[in-house]
């Protein structure tokens, strides 16, 4: 039985595998904060979804945000969870005895987005095959890239990391120091501190105004604006993911795709209008190239735990 999870900041889920890869348990669990309370949260995790799936542990792999150091186990600059530097195979291997992956959580996820994918239409796997990537609209984006069936890292880790390419010189500032960079347009951080209302789900409340609830006027057209910029941000980041990699299906996940077709049909547009005066982009089809992961999929989970079984004796192992 391969157990994957997904640790995140606020919560971390886990799922339990069968050998055909079916998911036969799943559990979630709030997560604790920094490395004491990271690893305590994943031990727990895999001794419940183990207990509730009534099987032998043979493999864990975790999806984590932050960098990992290639060929280990290492995650660091975890900052949602506390963490600046932590051997996590090492720490969980050793306790469980058995091989941890360690991997990135978009990366784990794009994995499982592939999967999922060929699981709801079996006709799909081609797409997987060929090229699939995943894009994750959440605080942050950043993409993740499955080429010919399996996870392309890229020479240092860093495929898909395109939420710091920018787009617009003039455009808003974003934390790393330039301008107008993919996720400082599309982000829900970046999103939430230039609307700079109070609210739990800032981004929805930006869409909600802008399309009439609440206040008018100036108030209005700046929702509009943001609303705008999220979509060109998206858009964005679809031309250069099809542009790059020429994959067959960008699917969008993480929380802004909640908004589900408030944010995808705009984006579609934005894509066909970007090709009534460019025969060339007209020719990629970018807009019917979108797909949504289906809310509650458990894809970062899944990825992790077909990448702990995939690496085999690659994995870093302790004991």
């Amino acid at each position: 039985m391969r157990v994957g999870l997904d640790v995140g900041g606020t919560k971390t889920e886990a799922v339990a595998l069968d050998d055909a890869g079916v998911v036969v348990a799943r559990v979630r669990r709030a997560t604790t904060f920094g490395p004491d309370g990271v690893i305590a949260t994943i031990l727990a995790s895999v001794e419940e979804v183990g207990a509730q799936a009534g099987g032998i542990v043979t493999s864990v792999g975790i999806g984590m945000p932050g960098q990992i150091v290639p060929g280990s186990g290492t995650i660091s600059h975890a900052v949602n969870l506390g963490v600046r530097s932590l051997d996590v195979a090492a720490v969980v291997g050793g306790a469980l005895g058995v091989p941890v992956d360690v991997e990135n959580d978009v990366k784990a996820a794009a994995l499982g987005a592939a999967v999922l994918r060929t699981a709801a239409d079996p006709g799909a796997s081609g797409a997987a095959e060929s090229g699939l990537a995943y894009l994750n609209l959440g605080t942050g984006v950043a993409a993740g890239l499955v080429i010919g069936g399996a996870l392309w890292r890229g020479v240092r880790g860093a495929a898909g990391e395109i939420g710091h390419l920018s787009v617009d010189p003039e455009g808003p500032r974003c934390r790393c120091g330039q301008r107008g960079c993919i996720e400082a347009l599309a982000g829900g951080r970046a999103i939430a501190e230039r609307w700079g209302r109070p609210g739990a789900l800032p981004v929805a409340d930006v869409f909600d105004v802008a399309e009439g609830a609440g206040p008018g006027g100036s108030e209005r057209e700046r929702a509009r604006a943001l609303r705008d910029d999220l979509v060109r941000g998206v858009a964005a980041a679809v031309r250069v993911l099809v542009l790059t990699a020429d994959v067959d299906v960008v699917v969008l996940g993480g929380g802004l795709t909640a908004l589900g077709d408030r944010l995808v049909a705009p984006v579609r547009a934005a894509l066909r209008r970007s090709g009534e005066t460019s025969p060339f982009l007209r020719s990629l089809h970018l807009d019917e190239r979108i797909a949504v992961l289906p809310p509650g999929s458990p894809a970062a989970a899944m990825g992790a735990a077909l990448l702990a079984a995939e690496r085999g004796e690659e994995v870093l192992t302790v004991g």
